[in-house]
């Protein structure tokens, strides 16, 4: 018997990571396009060089892609004047709610696409632990820009009643699980994700993983994890129980980095390692962003028997000095407290040691007396030469790892930055590659048949920028200045950013198919 594949499979195995050429054609639209941008530099998406082109729109799709010598009137024209069309970035890894905050400023950076229900915790309404009803209320709603949404491992665990208390659910309690993942891959969900690192998935096992990881494979969908430890002695063991809990889906590691680790030859001995999982037919994929510190809660710099649901004040007062002795050794091999930006209130913008000294107390004094609860911060823990050689990988896509509010300079920065410094300053990469790995591979690694590259009948997902005037504006100590240099932001052939600011909400949610 013949088995039947989906779209989102059928696509998969069609095109490959360093070049996207086989993309579904659609017929070409109407005659009369909305817009048509005359002489631009086309940069596909494919990784195919700059070549200048006339690209018209008609509704919500590419019509036609002319020579600049072609004639052809539409609506709207715009003028190209050397500047580079492209299609708009796919953000892989983004946080926030979309019927809750505004994502203007990922609109001015170029984003069109935005990939939500990272980290093992998913969007939901209130207490309604089952992401439907909120899928539901996105599809009422208007928003900025277009949503990828992934099934949860943390939230489909509470949704089916396995408790943060349950190390290792019985049969039922899986059972339930699997059946939660079944009904959000058939809502639309493109895959799953985990939080290794994060109640409840810090508790998890791999067989708990694994079970989950064969619904994901019946739809043709990714697993994307925050891996269990990202530092530069657990790394390889990391990405391996990753492959092992997602096969026969196909793994992808969230925010690729070595925690600890140093120098050009350490990337390229773990850029080895992933290139021989690859030989071996695993399909593994990455994502990066281009900074050196994470963002993330204070609760990871607590060990595992401080955190949730285990009593905490119970904790403090009966293991005090064992907790202190604890956080001593983690912060002081984490760089010290300096090496820590707090980025919630009452201590935004303060450095852990400076939040410290205003207390009155030791760091570590002061961590316990705050908890792990008590928000999220910068911590500065990567090698810049290192994650530089892994960003550049031809299988490594770009993400924010970001969302509206964060005190990180990547929520508001990150293709900016890429622009700015890694094609423009440093030439580290072209800008037909910078524009692949931020959007033809997300698309392909997400299966998004239709959008990540410019094509006739591709939907009109476009950004129109000037390299050279791109500026990532945002910094640590100001990590909410709006980038600057993409002129237009179209998404689903019309304007949502324009002249500096957001001029409409267009975007929707996006179901697998």
């Amino acid at each position: 018997m013949k088995q039947r594949l989906t779209r989102r499979q059928a696509l998969g195995g069609a095109v490959a990571a360093g070049g996207l050429s086989a993309w579904p054609m659609v017929a070409t639209l109407a005659a009369q396009p909305d817009t048509l941008f005359r002489e631009v530099q086309l940069v596909d998406g494919t990784g195919t060089a700059p070549r200048l082109a006339n690209v018209l729109v008609s509704g919500d799709r590419i019509a036609r892609i002319d020579p600049p010598s072609a004639r052809a009137e539409a609506r709207r024209v715009v003028a190209g004047e050397g500047r580079v069309l492209a299609p708009g970035f796919i953000d892989m890894h983004s946080h926030g709610d979309p019927l809750k905050d505004s994502y203007e400023a990922f609109l001015a950076m170029g984003v069109t696409t935005i990939t939500l229900g990272q980290d093992g915790s998913g969007p939901r309404l209130g207490k309604d632990l089952d992401p439907r009803s909120w899928m539901a209320a996105v599809d009422r709603a208007p928003i900025d820009l277009n949503v990828v949404l992934l099934a949860s491992h943390g939230t489909l665990r509470r949704a089916a009643g396995v408790a943060d208390s349950v190390r290792v659910p019985d049969a039922a309690g899986l059972a339930r699980m699997a059946a939660q993942l079944d009904s959000e891959m058939r809502a639309g969900a493109f895959g799953l994700s985990y939080g290794l690192e994060y109640v409840p998935g810090i508790y998890s096992e791999t067989a708990e993983l694994t079970n989950l990881g064969k619904v994901v494979s019946r739809y043709g969908g990714v697993v994307m994890s925050h891996m269990r430890s990202e530092n530069d002695e657990d790394i390889k063991a990391s990405i391996d129980e990753l492959i092992a809990s997602s096969l026969p889906a196909r793994p992808h590691i969230s925010h690729l980095k070595v925690v600890f680790g140093k120098g050009e030859a350490r990337a390229r001995e773990l850029l080895a390692f992933l290139a021989d999982k690859r030989r071996q037919g695993i399909e593994l994929t990455a994502d990066q962003y281009p900074y050196e510190a994470g963002y993330t809660g204070i609760a990871i710099l607590f060990p595992k028997w401080a955190l949730p649901p285990t009593d905490y004040a119970k904790v403090v007062a009966e293991r005090r000095q064992e907790l202190r002795d604890y956080l001593v050794q983690r912060m002081t091999r984490r760089g010290g407290p300096e090496a820590l930006l707090i980025g919630t209130a009452p201590y935004a913008g303060k450095t852990l040691a400076q939040a410290a000294q205003e207390a009155g107390l030791h760091y570590a004094d002061f961590l316990i007396k705050i908890g792990p609860q008590s928000g999220s911060g910068a911590h500065f823990t990567q090698d810049k030469a290192l994650q530089d050689v892994l960003l550049l990988d031809p299988y490594v896509a770009f993400s924010t790892d970001g969302g509206p509010g964060m005190r990180h300079p990547r929520a508001t920065g990150t293709y900016a930055k890429l622009v700015e410094e890694y094609v423009v300053r440093d030439r580290k990469l072209g800008i037909a590659e910078m524009v692949r790995k931020g959007s033809g591979l997300p698309a392909h690694i997400l299966r998004l048949g239709d959008r990540g590259v410019i094509r006739p009948g591709m939907q009109a997902d476009l950004i129109l920028f000037d390299p050279a005037k791109v500026k990532a504006r945002s910094s640590y100590v100001d990590p909410f200045a709006k980038a600057e240099g993409f002129d237009l932001v179209m998404v689903g052939g019309q304007a949502a950013y324009e002249g500096g600011a957001r001029v409409a909400k267009r975007g929707r949610l996006l179901r697998a198919r």
